[in-house]
């Protein structure tokens, strides 16, 4: 009886390797197909990554206008002195004696920023540190920045939106 079951048992194991067997045509007519379809097949280019920016471009004097996120429309003005190096940027304040030194680093397309601590115009008698980053886009600066103020209590933030334009 075990001869028997083993034999029944090999038997179907064959009539179903038969039955996957792929017959020599069939699998140089399969490769072909896989091979015509990878050549049609493409995968679609990555985008091109935007041209750096350029630090001489910005070289000179820029009216920007940063407007809280929050819904806020009170815009803080300045006007931003940019040089065709890292060093010696500044933005100043209507009303201020001295503008603001600013730190200046180019990451692929865009320009960030960071200054501080200073006296706020937003926040009168307040520190503040601001940290952001600003693309050249159609011709003006567009970008987003970071104003950490320091109070008594927690850490106060305010996002800002801004956009420059050459200064005339």
């Amino acid at each position: 009886m075990l001869h028997r079951n083993t034999r029944i048992a090999l038997c179907c194991c064959a009539a179903v390797l038969a039955g996957c067997a792929k017959k020599d045509n069939a699998a140089v007519d399969s490769t072909n197909a896989m091979a015509s379809s990878t050549t049609t097949t493409t995968t679609p280019a990555a985008p091109a990554a935007p041209a750096p920016i350029n630090l001489a471009d910005l070289a000179g004097k820029w009216d920007v206008r940063a407007v809280p996120a929050s819904g806020d429309t009170t815009p803080t003005t300045y006007v931003l002195t940019a040089l065709a190096t890292p060093s010696g940027w500044t933005m100043a304040f209507t009303g201020r004696k001295a503008p603001v030194p600013l730190q200046v680093t180019v990451a692929g397309d865009s320009l960030i920023v960071s200054a501080g601590p200073y006296t706020s115009v937003r926040r009168k008698g307040v520190q503040v540190t601001t940290n952001g980053a600003m693309h050249l886009q159609n011709g003006s600066l567009v970008g987003t920045t970071i104003a950490h103020y320091k109070v008594k209590t927690a850490d106060s933030v305010l996002t800002l939106n801004m956009t420059g334009t050459r200064a005339k």
